[in-house]
């Protein structure tokens, strides 16, 4: 049996670098796009290579569906170089950017900042790889908890997110026929530096969070790439369309 491959958008850092050793450690090839930072993403591949795994690191702005056409290319050379495929098996579309603003300061030009990136670039970047996406692979988007609860400052970016969750739905129908599966992980808060690291680096917000939170703290990197890895590579081929709010228990 060949090696599993995992693409994984913005897997230079935070979530998805944590999802990519989680899944590196397990025996998955990796390959994690990134946007800008080169030298994140060769470190990446790096610690990756020193547990003897395979990784390739390909920048990507997600935002940019122009740049869809020439990634897929890239992508293919990268999986014939690598793995001797043309496929891969599991794409977590988790590359993404937030924006903190009132429903009443949220100007066009942030709207649309979010809406390229986590609505359009996920929509139309999933269906340009469809052809290299293997029968019988797994997708797994990246939404929020800000889906079921509201905190100010976050409307758009919740709003977008909910529309991700919609798309998993139509995905997961429309792919069930190549045994597809199509799932929605959505974190809690988590300490990354995500947001400017207001969860990881504010007391005050950290202390708040895990005020709210059944398990009494706010959320760590390994919560999310262990439970990304598990629904990857666990027995869960079954299991589509579904929410799954990694949170410990916020705001029940």
């Amino acid at each position: 049996m060949s090696q599993s491959i995992a693409l994984i958008t913005g897997g230079s850092r935070g979530l998805g670098r944590n999802a990519a050793l989680h899944l590196a450690r397990q025996g998955t090839g990796i390959i994690l796009t990134y946007l800008s930072r080169a030298d994140e993403a060769a470190a990446v591949v790096s610690e990756i290579e020193v547990l003897g795994g395979k990784a390739v690191a390909l920048q990507l702005d997600t935002g940019d569906t122009a740049q869809f056409a020439s990634f897929a290319d890239r992508l293919s050379e990268a999986l014939e170089k690598t793995w001797g495929r043309g496929t891969f098996d599991f794409l977590v579309n988790n590359a993404g950017m937030g924006i903190n603003a009132t429903f009443a300061e949220t100007t066009e030009e942030q709207f649309d900042r979010l809406t390229n990136v986590h609505l359009k670039g996920v929509f139309f970047l999933t269906q340009r790889l469809l052809p290299l996406i293997a029968d019988g692979g797994r997708i797994l988007n990246v939404s929020s908890g800000l889906v079921r609860f509201s905190l100010p400052g976050y409307a758009a970016y919740g709003s977008i997110k909910g529309a991700i969750e919609v798309l998993t739905r139509y995905l997961a129908k429309e792919l069930g026929p190549r045994d597809i599966s199509v799932n929605v992980i959505a974190p809690g808060a988590i300490e990354t530096d995500f947001g400017g690291g207001a969860v990881r680096d504010n007391p005050d917000a950290n202390a708040f969070i895990a005020s709210v939170t059944a398990m009494g703290r706010a959320g760590l990197p390994d919560d999310i790439g262990g439970a990304i890895a598990s629904i990857l590579l666990g027995d869960n081929q079954w299991m589509t369309a579904q929410h799954i709010e990694v949170s410990g228990g916020m705001y029940l």
